[in-house]
């Protein structure tokens, strides 16, 4: 008994070395990666850590978005195209005069709110340049939430952020307006 699929066309290729245009990646579908600048970037596999904090974020954030009917959250596996990138952040919220129509394709345009969670394998760098590419393509806020540490990075602005330790309460300003916790919760 073979283990192929019962449709070998069903199976998703694996992505080709070098460099592809982002209608090439995005025709594709290709899960794991993000197109940054004609390269594609593999996602790290999430760690249980990685797993635990973004339930926490998506239950407690996506309950008061819902109650509030202020718009939709969207896990990792929805694309938002930021300029030269197609990123896939860990939860992203899209206000509800910014809901897209079509709900076959992923977002042409970036979300009002990005939350990253950062994962062992990741580089300072490389979170923070991808905090400043929501931001540069129409992002109003950026939550970078940092597991070991316990903290939070709130980007407005590539001159304007604050970090947030565990003790203290992260808020949606005027971006998921009336929106807190505290920051332990996003931990517990």
């Amino acid at each position: 008994m073979s283990n192929l699929p019962a449709n070998p066309e069903s199976m998703q290729e694996m992505p080709p070395h070098g460099t592809m245009t982002m209608a090439e990646f995005l025709e594709n579908d290709l899960e794991g990666y993000e197109y940054v600048k004609g390269e594609l970037v593999p996602m790290a596999a999430a760690a249980i850590i990685h797993g635990e904090i973004g339930s926490n974020v998506h239950l407690i954030l996506g309950m008061f978005v819902q109650e509030q009917k202020l718009g939709r959250l969207y896990i990792a596996e929805t694309t938002f195209q930021l300029g030269d990138r197609v990123v896939k952040p860990d939860i992203a919220f899209v206000s509800t005069e910014r809901l897209s129509e079509d709900k076959l394709k992923g977002y042409t345009n970036a979300p009002d709110l990005a939350i990253e969670i950062v994962s062992p394998t990741d580089k300072h760098y490389d979170v923070t340049e991808k905090a400043l590419a929501y931001l540069k393509a129409g992002t109003r806020l950026v939550w970078v939430i940092e597991p070991i540490m316990k903290t939070v990075m709130i980007y407005r602005s590539e001159a304007d952020s604050t970090l947030l330790n565990y003790e203290d309460t992260l808020t949606g300003e005027d971006v998921v307006p009336g929106f807190s916790c505290p920051v332990a919760e996003l931990f517990e």
